[in-house]
């Protein structure tokens, strides 16, 4: 079961261009789009004459003309145009579906309802190009949603699968607390480590070297927004008051979790950060090492869904470091759960 009443990322905002193209989203493909004036559209990705791709069609001015029979679409989904006759059929319309661009992702509503634009993250780090510098990416994981969800509120992986990157012992055997707020729907997850070895990832470009205090604070807000709040800090420092981290490097590392099927799902990524703002070369490197990153997630979690289809039977034994995972998990059920009862 879908949970359709919430936005999620539909694209980078990079990806949409004048040429429509199709992704399917909570089972349901949608053909999305710039029209001339540069406006994001969505609609849904058949035409209601012979079921042709409408993201197949052609975008002319404000309008998507379909690449079959010529049915032409505005951006609100209204048949305007019918080639051969005047009278447009009442059942010519297709669905479209709210969208709103917040600078580097595209977000859709997927409900039935009016969008509650109350329900869309606030990502203003991705929109502040003078304080902070941002790069992103997506990749189709052939696994499911749930995996996705499990391995980003365990990131005590990263010792193991991302040892060359981000990867270091503590990160892994370093306790982490959780705190789960049932009001506002957000499980929050906490790691702080103390004169730890500065991992690859970080010390390229903050040119930190040696020992350093590491922040990784998630605040996960279901089903499809999650924020990791990373810090780094040289140990050698001026006393400073508990708590206090002005003096560190801040990364925030976004990811917009996007089921596709009930096997496959979009990892949306992006990393902003508050140091070597507007450096192009640092830029270069975060995203080529964040694409790795993602890409080892990506073959894990493909192996885990093979697995889960075959006839190998897993019996799970959860342990200190999956509970907030487990918290997730038990957040997104009981949000299911209310779903199913007002359906």
């Amino acid at each position: 079961m879908y949970l359709r009443d919430h936005w999620y990322v539909a694209a980078l905002s990079q990806e949409l261009q004048r040429e429509p193209f199709s992704r399917q989203i909570l089972g349901e493909h949608v053909a999305l789009f710039r029209s001339g004036a540069g406006q994001v559209v969505a609609l849904a990705d058949q035409c209601p004459h012979r079921g042709y791709p409408l993201s197949l069609g052609t975008v002319v001015g404000e309008h998507l003309v379909c690449g079959y029979h010529g049915f032409t679409f505005d951006g609100s989904g209204t048949c305007v145009a019918v080639p051969g006759q005047d009278r447009i059929p009442g059942k010519a319309n297709v669905r479209s579906y709210p969208v709103v661009e917040q600078g580097l992702w595209v977000w859709i509503w997927m409900g039935r309802g009016d969008a509650d634009r109350s329900k869309l993250p606030s990502t203003p780090w991705l929109l502040d190009s003078e304080h902070w510098s941002c790069v992103s990416g997506v990749a189709k994981i052939e696994a499911s949603f749930e995996f996705l969800v499990d391995n980003l509120l365990d990131l005590s992986h990263e010792t193991y699968l991302h040892n060359g990157s981000i990867g270091t012992p503590e990160v892994a055997t370093t306790p982490i607390e959780v705190e789960v707020d049932e009001d506002s729907r957000v499980v929050r997850v906490f790691r702080h480590m103390n004169a730890v070895e500065c991992p690859p990832f970080y010390s390229r470009t903050t040119g930190l070297v040696g020992k350093v205090d590491r922040w990784q604070d998630i605040d996960y807000f279901p089903p499809g927004y999650y924020l990791l709040n990373a810090r780094l800090a040289p140990v050698e420092r001026p006393p400073l008051p508990d708590g206090t981290d002005d003096h560190a490097f801040h990364m925030k590392i976004f990811y917009g979790l996007t089921p596709s099927t009930e096997t496959t799902v979009y990892d949306f990524w992006a990393l902003a950060r508050d140091f070597c703002v507007g450096d192009d070369a640092i830029d270069r490197f975060l995203e080529k090492m964040q694409t790795g990153v993602v890409q080892e997630d990506v073959d894990a979690l493909t192996i885990l869904q093979r697995r889960a289809e075959g006839t190998l039977e897993v019996n799970e034994v959860s342990v200190k470091i999956d509970r907030g995972g487990l918290a997730a998990r038990r957040m997104l059920m009981a949000m299911k759960d209310e779903a199913s009862a007002v359906s």
